[in-house]
């Protein structure tokens, strides 16, 4: 019986580990995401025009979130405290006046929470795109490079 013990006490003890580490990486791929587009973000707007849905949403931060309204169009969303836990939303609404998204009025819904939207900044996500192809292009080339005798 004791045995068993240990045992289950080791993969408890390893399986802790194990959650916190696979933690590490998350957070650097997030602020390398948000870095990323905060490097192709405008200056805020007040408000943006929205045709009643969205094509797409990522969390970036534990209180931003990047709405695409089409295929081109991004939006780094900012919300104001207390949400703070985007990141662990599976689903978000959006409220919206007219056909506007505006922020200090309208607000991110998730998981029962309000979150005022307290900034809204476009962006250049066609910009964004073609200079990833880039990168991706150049890195290719650089392999195919080292590959060569």
């Amino acid at each position: 019986m004791k045995r068993y013990h240990w045992n289950a006490i080791v993969l408890l003890s390893a399986a802790l580990i194990a959650a916190a580490c696979s933690g590490i990486p998350r957070r650097e791929r997030d602020q390398e995401t948000l870095d990323r587009y905060l490097r192709y973000a405008g200056p805020p707007v007040d408000h943006v025009t929205y045709l009643g849905h969205y094509d797409n949403w990522q969390t970036v931060s534990p209180h931003q979130i990047v709405l695409f309204t089409n295929i081109n169009d991004a939006y780094l969303i900012t919300v104001s405290p207390p949400c703070e836990n985007l990141q662990f939303a599976q689903r978000v609404g959006i409220t919206q006046t007219g056909d506007t998204i505006s922020s200090r009025f309208d607000a991110i819904l998730v998981k029962g929470w309000r979150c005022q939207i307290s900034e809204i900044r476009p962006i250049d996500y066609l910009k964004l795109r073609k200079d990833l192809r880039e990168e991706h292009a150049s890195e290719k080339a650089q392999t195919a490079a080292e590959a060569q005798p």
